[in-house]
């Protein structure tokens, strides 16, 4: 059984090879073809300290993700998720690897969000506004970048020098939140927020949002207003039990991505859109096998 650590994963793992591998992978999950149970969150300490339990089957991959969701390490020098996949083979339960999954988990976010983009973002979109200015921020600029062409990338955080900060090492621009989402044509939250920092008002006609924050049943990312067109969802049964920003405006839920995908759904670019990613475990298997598949290859 192998270990691979984060250089190794960094090393291999691909966005484009990634993004590919998302939409396959939610595709299969919104077909029925993935065994998957919505996650166990255990609560060590509210609002700060959660222990998730993810497993998953496909045809090709299976194995769990053990993640730590810390948000009391803001500010500090660990990141807020840190994870572990092991991986088995599905035919005989054979374990393969346990692989540092806190690089993965990055990731496969930022490619799920990319991947629904290119499905419902305007091809014209050029205005990327980020909420957020975190690790997430960073992955969904570069992820994003191989889906859209953006012009401009405009940038807010809770934190004023982040924004800056952020702002300067990737050419982008340090506003308000207001400021940022106004006329943009796709719009990322990726924060830790437990009230909306995105309004619905804000939002211009066509507009694509990812959000991949507010985790929780009773955390919210965007108001009620922002979800009032055509709300995606990576799953419907975990949106309905985990997501605040779903539970709580009473939202309904027009298709899974793996629908997108799949082309069993499909959505006119021209509504304005919200994705609402949770993050599945077939999502951390998918990628893990890739890295695995991957670090096998001669001279990796």
């Amino acid at each position: 059984m192998r270990y691979i650590p984060e250089h190794e994963v960094r090393a291999v793992l691909r966005w484009e090879e990634l993004i590919r591998a998302m939409e396959d992978a939610l595709a299969a999950y919104s077909a029925g073809r993935v065994l998957q149970p919505v996650r166990s969150v255990l609560t060590i300490e509210e609002h700060k300290r959660f222990l998730g339990v993810m497993p998953a089957v496909a045809h090709d991959a299976m194995g769990l993700k053990l993640v730590s969701f810390y948000p009391v390490n803001e500010g500090s020098k660990l990141p807020t998720h840190m994870a572990v996949v092991l991986l088995f083979r599905p035919d005989t339960g054979e374990p393969l690897a346990a692989i540092d999954g806190r690089l993965i988990t990055e990731m496969r976010t930022a490619a799920v969000s990319a991947a629904v983009t290119a499905r419902l973002a305007l091809p014209e979109s050029r205005v990327l506004a980020l909420l957020g200015s975190g690790v997430q921020a960073k992955a969904h600029l570069e992820a994003l970048s191989h889906v859209r062409r953006f012009d401009e990338v405009r940038v807010w955080s809770r934190n004023p020098e982040h924004a800056k900060r952020f702002a300067h090492e990737h050419g982008a621009v340090a506003t308000d939140a207001e400021r940022a989402v106004r006329g943009a044509d796709v719009i990322v939250t990726a924060t830790n927020a437990r009230e909306p920092v995105l309004r619905g008002s804000w939002l211009k006609p066509g507009a694509h949002v990812n959000a991949v924050g507010a985790c929780r049943a009773n955390w919210r990312e965007l108001d009620d207003d922002a979800l009032r067109d055509a709300l995606v969802v990576d799953c419907r049964e975990a949106a309905r039990s985990e997501s605040g920003d779903v539970i709580l405006s009473g939202a309904s839920i027009e298709a899974e991505a793996g629908e997108l995908f799949a082309g069993a759904k499909s959505i006119a670019p021209t509504r304005t859109t919200v994705f609402k990613s949770l993050g599945l475990a077939i999502e951390d298997i998918a990628a893990a096998k890739l890295v695995y598949d991957s670090a096998l290859q001669p001279g990796a």
